[in-house]
């Protein structure tokens, strides 16, 4: 009977080398594609007046809905209905690049980073007025407020210049 040789050990080490491309290509392709299927823009939750929901925190806003948007974290989900959306508002926080610029090239300090707020302002069951303030990933923010428009019968009112020339 013939005895199995093990394996040279640049074989070996080729093989799991071709293995961890594999994973990192199929997760890199997989990924975006699990989460396409999943209506709603991404946001990340800044600030707001709602005690239940945790501040901090990555959102979904789904506006799928005939009735209410919903606004989806992983432990709960706020049913805001739409004729309940009293305020939208779109803003843009604009800056420097200074850290960048030191530690890379003073180059960067022609670039500006722009943060995309959108606040929804809404009364709740009980007749108070809430206010709910996301930063809007670039992608989304367009889309987000006009659905927000389309939905709610509200215009989006800018808080500033720069974010009523841009517009996301």
């Amino acid at each position: 009977m013939a005895r199995a040789r093990p394996l040279p050990l640049e074989m070996v080490y080729t093989s799991k080398r071709g293995w961890a491309l594999l994973i990192l290509i199929a997760g890199g392709v997989l990924t975006p594609l699990l989460s396409a299927g999943v209506p709603g823009a991404r946001a990340y939750l800044t600030g707001g007046t709602v005690a239940e929901l945790p501040l901090k925190c990555n959102v979904r806003i789904d506006l799928t809905g005939e009735q209410e948007v919903l606004f989806v974290t992983r432990r709960l989900t706020l049913h805001v209905p739409f004729d309940q959306v009293n305020t939208v508002e779109y803003g843009q926080h604009v800056s420097r690049r200074y850290a960048e610029a030191i530690l890379l090239s003073p180059l960067m300090l022609l670039a500006k980073s722009r943060k995309h707020y959108v606040t929804v302002g809404y009364t709740d069951a009980n007749g108070r007025q809430q206010a709910l303030v996301f930063q809007v990933d670039k992608g989304d923010v367009r889309a987000l407020l006009a659905g927000l428009e389309a939905k709610t019968g509200r215009r989006v009112e800018y808080t500033d210049d720069d974010a009523r020339k841009g517009k996301g």
